[in-house]
């Protein structure tokens, strides 16, 4: 019988040469193509992803995935090595130097995995939080599509809910990626471990040595240094937006799910402190669903979560059946400072942010002290833990893609030590915008201590104190030069020979106008980069406790070292900023009464303040050294340091005539003055710290001549 083939070569000798030669090019130039469109498509689909729109669900289905199915014969990884550490299960040398300092992280093709009878590995399939968290990273910098570039590897397979896996299939599917090496260089996400009824902390699929950004971590499971504990994510706190609300309650409890020994000590507070703490619980009058998910109850009465958290200083964070919980990302958008008891659980990117500044951490067995507890923190302290709780939800907790950026640059500076991020870019919101360098002076590390420090002190007519302060400073080993700013355009200065003898250059400038901004200006007769400005009354301090002062900020030469300590506060009743010179543990600014800084904050003074700040200064003759704190904290984003014990300064013999901070208008014009700065500024710059610097050894039992700095002064 005559086949279709047969007809298809009967016909083609039947036709004419010519025609035949045009067909056989025609039938070659289609195979030509068509291979050319065959290695297009093997080449660039699916082994790469160029762009987000690879991984979204919209436009690519897990289903549309290639299918593999897992002999039941296929190796299963080991269960996880608890000794791993980034020197002996990661291969730092697959990194290699590139000029950027970032890791190159190379995603899996998407595939469907399945038995041998044709079950799927999960239940799920790829969730639309991982499909998230893969478009996120394949849009990053830190992606490439190139594997043999690749320092980093991350499966398709989803584990981010334990729940939804098949353990042994699962492990037999990573064990079949074509890199997975042991699991070398591999990361896996989970976000929900265990299950019942142990719920372990951490992800239960054996991975081999593969990195586990996991979202339950305990200090048994957690491998310091190797994993990297992330957040449990929260679609409801990503859905909603969170405008500010008053504050009504202390304490909050939200949980529904919390083991029946809290509650029933929670209650307990409840009955003890009214309506300071409000405890709910699931609504049992609403049908399950979404709705309910978004409600919670106290004695029939409805809230709206969410959002109620927002009305609370604290929200309790307590341990469920695991130790990550989701609750945890909702109180920190709502602002609401988290009160985390749940022992031994590993804090969400505890490697590098600090928890101390936007939690409270309290051990289970101590929940009954809990309210005394919280009450002995001043209210200060938690508007600034709230700022920053706030603060670690929009940087880090927000989104799928804030945690997978998040992860990859830690993972990132372990591998890149000297590019990486400082403490202060972790934890500092960025009130500053830097550009292109951190420090504004452009200096070394630590400034050479040969050329020494100007010392520029103003003066007005108070000779006697004048030559005391001039036979003081003489005497520090670091000066090197002296300027006296004379501010009196109505008396000329002593003669020459009736000042003191001093062994560096003493020079008198005289200014046309009485202006405390005098004191700031860039002279040109300064000449080092250390300047210590210092009042014509400032007699008490000692040549030791001046050099000490040199010496501290030769370490810190962006910031102001000084010696009286001053604090600003937030009055509640008045609803504005408020000076305080009382004696406290806290100081956000030094006086340039007695203040080391850089001689470039002179320029910034005299010619970049911002607004009227310089002009109102000099109209009021008062504040000028808080507007310096304002700029210095504004430029640097850095608190100053206060140095040495000293808090006496005041000069025992000048009367109320002599001195300008002793009349009575001067401390209420020294609130006016934070309060305009303030708002010129359009931020409060000034940071509070609880710290000052001391001499190692001065008040150590040893001899006097063992120490660098024996006369330090006393309060």
């Amino acid at each position: 019988p005559t086949t279709l083939n047969d007809i298809f070569v009967f016909r083609l000798h039947l036709l004419p040469r010519s025609s035949r030669l045009v067909h056989d090019f025609v039938v070659i130039f289609s195979v030509v193509l068509l291979g050319l469109i065959a290695t297009g498509m093997f080449q660039f689909w699916p082994h790469s992803i160029e762009s987000s729109a690879e991984w979204s669900l919209d436009r690519r289905s897990v289903h549309d995935a290639p299918l593999v199915r897992i002999p039941m014969s296929s190796p299963i990884p080991e269960r996880g090595d608890l000794s791993c550490r980034m020197h002996t299960c990661f291969d730092v040398y697959r990194c290699g130097y590139n000029p950027k300092n970032k890791i190159k992280v190379y995603i899996y093709p998407l595939q469907r995995f399945v038995d041998e009878v044709g079950v799927p590995i999960s239940s799920t399939g790829l969730s639309r939080e991982y499909n998230d968290l893969l478009s996120a990273i394949s849009d990053s910098d830190f992606y490439t599509d190139d594997v043999s570039r690749a320092c980093l590897f991350i499966p398709s397979i989803d584990v981010l809910n334990q729940n939804s896996l098949r353990i042994r299939e699962t492990a037999q599917a990573l064990a079949m990626l074509p890199r997975w090496d042991k699991g070398m260089n591999h990361l896996l996400f989970n976000m929900l471990p265990g299950g019942p009824p142990d719920y372990n902390t951490a992800l239960d699929v054996p991975r081999d040595r593969a990195l586990l950004a996991g979202g339950g971590f305990s200090t048994w499971t957690y491998r310091q240094g190797y994993d990297i504990s992330i957040p449990v994510y929260s679609p409801l706190s990503a859905e909603v937006d969170l405008p500010e609300r008053p504050r009504r309650y202390f304490i909050l409890s939200s949980q529904t799910a919390i083991h029946r020994e809290y509650r029933v000590e929670l209650e307990r507070l409840k009955e003890e402190n009214g309506e300071a703490l409000l405890l709910l619980d699931k609504c049992s009058n609403l049908s399950q669903g979404l709705a309910s998910v978004r409600k919670r109850c106290y004695k029939g009465q409805v809230y709206d979560y969410p959002q109620i958290l927002q009305e609370s200083s604290f929200c309790v964070v307590l341990r469920g059946a695991r130790l990550g919980q989701a609750t945890l990302s909702d109180v920190l958008q709502a602002g609401c400072v988290p009160v985390i008891m749940a022992d031994s659980y590993i804090l969400p990117f505890s490697e590098v942010l600090d928890w101390k500044r936007a939690s409270v951490v309290i051990p289970e067995e101590k929940l009954p002290e809990m309210y005394t507890i919280l009450k002995s923190i001043p209210h200060r302290q938690v508007e600034e833990m709230q700022r920053q709780a706030r603060w670690f939800w929009e940087a880090y907790f927000s989104s799928m893609k804030d945690i997978g950026m998040t992860t990859l640059q830690i993972i990132n500076d372990r591998i890149y030590p000297y590019a990486a991020r400082t403490y202060e870019e972790w934890n500092n919101p960025p009130v500053v915008k830097w550009t292109s360098v951190n420090s504004p002076l452009f200096l070394p590390l630590i400034p050479p201590r040969s050329p020494g420090f100007t010392a520029v002190v103003l003066t007005y007519d108070r000779i006697e104190s004048l030559f005391r302060v001039i036979t003081e400073i003489s005497k520090v080993p670091s000066l090197a030069k002296l300027l006296v700013v004379w501010n009196n355009q109505n008396k000329s200065p002593p003669e020459e020979s009736l000042w003191p003898k001093v062994a560096v250059p003493l020079k008198v400038l005289r200014t046309k106008e009485n202006k405390l901004s005098n004191r700031f200006f860039p002279f040109d007769e300064i000449e080092t980069e250390a300047v210590l400005a210092i009042d014509d009354d400032i007699i008490m301090l000692t040549s030791d406790e001046l050099q000490f002062g040199y010496e501290v900020w030769r370490e810190f030469p962006d910031r102001l070292v000084g010696y009286p300590g001053r604090l600003h506060l937030w009055d509640h009743e008045m609803g504005k900023w408020k000076y305080e010179s009382e004696w406290t543990n806290e100081v956000s600014m030094v006086l340039t009464g007695a203040a080391f800084y850089h001689k470039y904050f002179n320029y910034l003074y005299t010619y970049k303040m911002p607004g009227d700040i310089k002009n109102w200064v000099d109209a009021h003759m008062n504040c000028e050294d808080i507007a310096m704190n304002f700029l210095v904290a504004n430029i640097t984003g850095k608190a100053p340091i206060k140095v040495t014990p000293r808090k006496k300064f005041k000069c025992p013999e000048c009367t109320a005539i002599d001195g300008l901070s002793l009349d009575q208008t001067h401390m209420v014009e020294r609130s006016e003055c934070i309060n305009k700065f303030a708002s010129v500024f359009g931020t409060m710059p000034l940071k509070v710290v609880e710290h000052r610097a001391d001499p190692v050894l001065y008040k150590d039992d040893f001899p006097e001549k063992l120490k660098s700095f024996p006369n330090i002064g006393s309060l």
